[in-house]
């Protein structure tokens, strides 16, 4: 079987890329869906040096175009980029928030299997045409709909049902977990803030405000303007990712034609995909991600690496404690530590395994089929050199994704390692 690595990757920037009209409420797309798929995915193809007709096949991971731009059939947009990609296969794959995660996967069991040499692989989403009414009803059609979905259910609800358990677990108080939290909010903006391309960047109010420390955070109000308002409890605003447009795209090729090239690559040393039961309710702990868990141990397995041997990891922060879980679940903390780790210090550039970087989904932005691609991307950019943001203390050899759909049903974590 044919090893595969990625070889050229563009993450486009993310934001809200609209301008509305406070007036009547009309909103103008600046940057569309169609824009921003041909933008990460020209953007790939040119990093990796090759022309677009060498590209065999192309995955688009997207969550859900129907409800958010009213466009399924997405995969063909990908023609567009370039008319040397007419009559190529393209495949749109779905995962909610591991959607181009998923992309990534078929692209590599494509080269595996020997049919194709070169794979471009697409995250996009463009969620910020609806309403906020509208994001939520989009985003919960992830959820297990009989249970969830229909019932009102949201995604911050779902998630606070994590939280909750894990206080009750481990015994938290509320002020406990609260600085917890923040901690892991905190870091996300400190790092995000030295990310050109998060939608929580420099210029943004979270930076403006140095909302770096836990400290920061817990001292702002609880109502009134700049409130950090709850959202679920316990989960606050500052405790929630971001509502963003936004696309990357990796280029995929055997390890064998990558090494042929005379530059630095990150192989694809490892997957781990684990579904887990789908509705909440199904789940015995909910203190822990015990298929997050499962698909890591797949991952390390595959790469034949130990833990010791990570350098740097992007983890799915699409609420706070999916930070704490995801550390936890790929070894990183030791259970119901992981809090503690955040608030000690431990994951920032300087430790001996960073945690996102780029500032996570928590400032970087979550655009949710972009994600997977994304994580993918700026590990990529980390591991050859070339990092998009935040620079580690030293050179890292080796990188992990880890990234979940819906409550964490859908798991995929990727061990990337540097090559040349």
């Amino acid at each position: 079987m044919s090893r595969v690595s990625i070889i050229g990757a563009c993450n486009t920037p993310f934001g809200a890329f609209i301008e509305r009209n406070r007036e009547t409420g009309a909103i103008k797309d600046l940057r569309s869906y169609y824009d921003l798929l041909v933008e990460a995915g020209s953007g790939a193809i040119r990093d990796a040096g090759l022309e677009p007709g060498e590209i065999d096949a192309v995955y688009v991971g997207s969550c859900s175009p129907g409800l958010f731009i009213n466009q399924e059939h997405v995969a063909p947009v990908a023609v567009a980029i370039d008319d040397a990609l007419r009559f190529k296969p393209m495949t749109h794959t779905e995962g909610a928030c591991a959607s181009s995660s998923l992309a990534v996967y078929e692209g590599v069991y494509a080269i595996e299997s020997g049919r194709n040499r070169h794979v471009l692989a697409i995250g996009v989403e463009k969620m910020t045409l609806l309403d906020t009414q509208g994001v939520t009803h989009a985003l919960a059609c992830c959820s297990y709909n009989p249970e969830e979905g229909a019932c009102g259910v949201t995604f911050p609800g779902l998630f606070a049902d994590l939280a909750k358990a894990y206080q009750a677990h481990y015994g938290f108080s509320e002020a406990e977990l609260r600085r917890m939290l923040a901690a892991v909010s905190g870091l996300g903006y400190k790092n995000g803030a030295e990310n050109p391309l998060a939608h929580f960047g420099a210029n943004s109010g979270p930076a403006r405000q140095k909302l770096f420390t836990a400290d920061a955070i817990l001292a702002l109000p609880d109502e009134g303007k700049g409130a950090n308002v709850m959202i679920a409890p316990p989960l606050r605003l500052h405790d929630c990712s971001l509502i963003s447009d936004g696309a990357a795209a990796v280029v995929l090729t055997r390890t064998d034609l990558a090494k042929k090239r005379g530059r630095p690559f990150a192989e694809i040393a490892g997957i781990g995909h684990s579904e887990e039961h789908f509705p909440l309710s199904r789940r015995a702990h909910k203190h822990a991600l015990e298929a997050t868990r499962d698909a890591c141990d797949k991952a390390f397995k595959e790469a034949g690496i130990s833990l010791a041997q990570v350098d740097l990891a992007e983890v799915h922060d699409c609420f706070t404690i999916n930070q704490l879980l995801c550390t936890e679940a790929l070894g990183l903390s030791e259970p119901g530590r992981a809090g503690h780790d955040y608030l000690a210090g431990r994951f920032t550039r300087e430790d001996r395994c960073p945690v996102n970087l780029s500032g996570g989904l928590k400032a970087k932005g979550h655009p949710v089929g972009a994600t997977g691609a994304s994580m993918h991307a700026l590990v990529y950019k980390q591991l050859i050199g070339q990092p998009i943001g935040v620079r580690p203390i030293k050179q890292p050899e080796v990188g992990v994704v880890v990234n979940v759909g819906g409550a964490a049903v859908t798991n995929c974590v990727t061990v990337l390692r540097r090559s040349e």
